[in-house]
């Protein structure tokens, strides 16, 4: 059984990450903007099932890869902290924009084709991919039983916390967008906040330790 305090780590990163600008969050307030709140739930559920195909791998053994070959840890590990870091600029430097200031024409697609761009959207994203080759296996117990099944368990809360987040932004980018429009400061200051976010998590990234074996 995992213990409370490795529910509620995965629950705090996967928190502070969920709320990071990055690739989902843009795509499904884009589109939540544009075409909709229906338009943002079927991306939603493409995203829902990435997160899914990233849990299967965790625990058939993406992390024993990486206890077995450190090197390719570490490329990874590095690879994640710099794009963290690139994101993090891309908010802080001069003209940095908002996920909550999306372009307004993005043309409108069929259902088919939303679920797919959140699925594909999620897959390429190389923060869920830092998770769960990274991260959720640094809360693993070796005491607490096999490692597929603590995986199986954490990666649970971490689409629960992931999927809640992301829906919340999703059915609220509309009036956040409108919001921050007509309060440039307000605009300002949650550009900054995101973008310190995402340079902390570039850092700890960079700093993080290798995974233990499957």
């Amino acid at each position: 059984m995992i213990a409370l305090a490795a529910v509620g780590g995965v629950a705090l990163v996967e928190l502070g990450m969920a709320l990071t600008p990055g690739p989902n969050m843009i795509h499904l307030a884009s589109r939540a903007i544009t075409q909709g709140r229906r338009a943002g739930l079927v991306s939603l559920s493409g995203t829902a099932v990435g997160f899914v195909c990233y849990l299967l791998a965790a625990a058939a053994g993406l992390s024993a890869l990486f206890a077995a070959v450190p090197v390719a840890f570490t490329v990874v590990k590095l690879a994640g902290a710099a794009y963290l870091g690139y994101l993090a600029w891309g908010m802080l430097k001069p003209g940095g924009r908002s996920p909550f200031a999306p372009a307004q024409d993005l043309p409108p697609v069929s259902d088919a084709r939303l679920f797919s761009m959140g699925l594909l959207t999620n897959l390429l994203n190389p923060k869920i991919a830092l998770m769960y080759a990274a991260l959720l296996p640094q809360f693993l117990d070796p005491q607490a039983g096999p490692a597929w099944g603590q995986l199986l368990q954490l990666g649970g809360v971490q689409i629960i916390v992931g999927i809640s987040v992301n829906a919340l932004i999703m059915l609220g980018a509309a009036r956040v967008s409108g919001f921050l429009a007509a309060r440039p400061r307000a605009m300002t200051a949650q550009r900054f906040t995101a973008g310190g976010l995402l340079g902390a998590f570039a850092l700890r990234t960079a700093l993080s330790r290798t995974p233990v074996s499957t």
